[in-house]
């Protein structure tokens, strides 16, 4: 060693402990997107298809989950019956539960169409 240069031995730094809301702003972050974007839409929808199915009644046209088109001829709790065809006089109709009716195309004659 040189003379009058002293060697002092370095003492390492204890790593600093990251914030806990470090990790937690992120996560908030992404969660709030995910309501924004994904939760709170699919709510609205969901609400619209009850408000949609609880105002069924005799005459709507409607387009079912399987892709049925037809005219609601009568109403149950659970089930609606749909009017499909008339083939020479013959009505064809079907049962189809209520929760499967995807959208109403037109409201019957006389009531609100949406």
């Amino acid at each position: 060693m040189r003379a009058g240069v002293v060697a002092v031995p370095l003492q390492a730094e204890a790593p600093a402990q990251p914030s806990p809301f470090g990790f937690l702003f992120p996560m908030v972050v992404i969660f709030l997107i995910f309501y924004l974007l994904l939760i709170r839409p699919q709510q609205r929808r969901q609400r619209e298809h009850e408000h949609m199915l609880a105002a069924l009644q005799k005459g709507d046209r409607v387009v079912t989950a399987g892709g049925l088109h037809g005219s609601v001829v009568g109403l149950a709790d659970d089930v609606v019956t749909l009017e499909i065809a008339n083939l020479r006089g013959d009505r064809v109709r079907v049962k189809v539960d209520r929760a499967r009716v995807e959208r109403r195309i037109e409201a019957a004659k006389g009531g609100e169409e949406k």
